[in-house]
């Protein structure tokens, strides 16, 4: 049996509901050094908390291809994104003063070839590279540090 590479098709962003859950892209950032992978995290703007980049869908863009655009934006990754899901991770999305939107977030790799000096949110977040061990404890949901333990670049269908 022969594995073919396949691409997710653009997605469409009409159509949901307030009380549904809403889906974001993230990138999982990261480079190999000395044979160590190291990963990208960042701060959330609110609470200063360390997080990988995520963001919304974007109408008719790819969700590999949206985490890509979030990891420039957020962490000024310049880089990789490998069309590949590592797996989902849940959360609530404090917005103003909402309860908080039910949320899970599709996290795709990229590898990171350089970071930019200038981004768009760089005033906003702090970055920080991590072994994967540590970043595994850095973020607070269960999910994401699960999918940061397991990470092997290696295993990386392509």
């Amino acid at each position: 049996m022969t594995l073919q590479k396949k691409t997710q098709l653009p997605i469409s962003t009409g159509g949901g509901h307030k009380s549904d859950v809403r889906t974001q892209f993230a990138a999982l950032c990261y480079k190999v050094v000395d044979g160590k992978t190291r990963i990208l995290l960042i701060t959330s703007r609110r609470s200063g908390r360390w997080i990988v980049p995520k963001g919304w869908p974007v109408d008719q863009m790819r969700p590999a291809a949206a985490a890509m655009m979030e990891a420039y934006e957020e962490a000024g990754v310049d880089g990789k994104v490998v069309d590949f899901c590592l797996g989902l991770y849940s959360y609530q999305k404090t917005i103003e003063d909402s309860e908080g939107l039910p949320c899970v977030a599709a996290v795709f790799p990229v590898k990171v070839k350089s970071l930019l000096k200038k981004y768009p949110e760089r005033k906003e977040r702090k970055r920080r590279w991590f072994s994967v061990s540590k970043a595994a404890t850095k973020v607070v949901e269960p999910e994401l540090a699960r999918i940061i333990k397991t990470f092997d670049p290696a295993l990386l269908p392509y």
